[in-house]
Parts: structure tokens; C-alpha cells; sequence
């Protein structure tokens, strides 16, 4: 073999990879968009309220998905710090005696779920997702989190424009008032083609099954 097809096949190989660290593939990822939020910020203490009831529900989905196998991706805002990580976020919403303490507490990230830093609304926007879904082989993408007519709409429009299918469950996210979300609610089903329907009715094993057999 010559040296620049055994490269080649090296480079493709790593890349199939992730250089080493092979996510498990699946068509149904649930992503989970700032919920591990300090909430120190203008409006926050309006927020918690409808945050914490979503966070409960987010939680329970996680625990299902969990169950089947299904990917778990924190997709988070790095609250312009830039020199840290994930980690440093969980710890500082955990143990900083922050607004957003108990949000941290009820979905706390396993060892294995996976996490995305973002540095704008989307969680596409200047991330790596769009690397670690097309390793996941995703296909639906069930959106979570806060706030409804912000970081999860935009992330939700530019799943859509990257052929998605979309589900976000209605009980799942929150803003600072109701009007807000149903707002956000209504535009993801009616322009984004998203099924809204609350967590506890959403089948996930159907749902995973139906991406198999299609």
C-alpha cells in the first residue's frame, strides 16, 4: 500500500472514530439546551418558577431515554466564560449558591452523556453538534429546555433546515411568561413541523422503532 492511501485510510478511519472516542449510534437523540443555568440574569427569578416545573419533566424523559439507550446531549451556554468547561459550569450552578441551584440538582449529567458548549443562541451556532449528530446518525431530535422563544426556537429552526425531524415536548420547555411559550410552541408546530406533544405522552420506544423501520 503507498503511503498516500494508507494516510488516507488512517485520516478516515480517525474520523470515523472521533479519534478514538466512539459515541453509541442511534437515530433519537434528546438534547437538553441550558437548563444547567445560574439564572443570574434580568428576568431569571421570573423564569424559575415554569423552569423548575419543566426541569421535573426534563428529568423524567431523561430517565426514559436513559433506559432505551437514547443519547443524551447538554447543549450550554458558557455564560462568556471562556476559559471554562462543562464541568466548571455544572460545579458553579451546584455549589455557587446560584438562582438556578435546583435546576442543576434535578438533571444533574451522568458520566455518559455527552455536552456541547455554545457561545450564541443556537445550539448549532459555531458548535461541534452538527459533527456529533452526523456521528450519532441521528435522525430525530427531541428538543428540551430554556428559554422557548430563544435558544430552543433557534436551535429548532436550524435542526429543521438541516432535515430533522422534531419533537419538542411541550411540558419540556419554559420562558418568563406563559404567552411566551405557547407562542414558540405554536410557531415550532406550524412552521418547523415539530410534534409538540407533552413528555409524558411522547412513546419514545415508538419513536425509536418507527425511525428503524422507515
Amino acid at each position: 500500500m503507498s503511503r498516500s492511501n494508507s494516510l488516507a485510510r488512517k485520516s478516515k478511519t480517525m474520523s470515523e472514530n472521533l479519534h478514538g472516542n466512539v459515541p453509541d449510534t442511534f437515530p433519537v437523540v434528546l438534547l437538553i439546551i441550558d437548563m444547567i443555568n445560574d439564572l443570574e440574569f434580568p428576568n431569571g427569578d421570573k423564569l424559575l418558577p415554569a423552569a423548575l416545573e419543566a426541569a421535573q419533566h426534563i428529568a423524567t424523559l431523561k430517565r426514559k431515554a436513559r433506559r432505551l439507550n437514547i443519547p443524551v446531549v447538554y447543549v450550554n451556554d458558557n455564560f462568556g466564560r471562556w476559559r471554562s468547561d462543562f464541568n466548571e459550569v455544572v460545579d458553579h450552578c451546584l455549589n455557587d449558591g446560584v438562582r438556578g441551584q435546583p435546576l442543576a440538582e434535578l438533571l444533574r449529567p451522568d458520566p455518559d452523556d455527552y455536552f456541547v458548549l455554545k457561545p450564541k443562541h443556537s445550539a448549532f451556532y459555531m458548535t461541534t453538534l452538527d459533527t456529533l449528530l452526523e456521528h450519532l446518525k441521528a435522525e430525530k431530535l427531541i428538543l428540551t429546555g430554556i428559554s422557548a422563544d430563544v435558544c430552543v426556537l433557534l436551535s429548532a429552526s436550524d435542526a429543521y433546515m438541516r432535515e430533522y425531524d422534531l419533537h419538542v415536548p411541550a411540558n419540556c420547555v419554559a420562558t418568563d411568561a406563559p404567552t411566551h411559550t405557547q407562542t414558540a410552541l405554536t410557531y415550532v408546530r406550524r412552521v418547523l413541523s415539530a410534534d409538540t406533544t407533552p413528555s409524558e405522552q411522547l412513546d419514545l420506544q415508538d419513536l425509536c422503532q418507527s425511525v428503524r423501520a422507515s
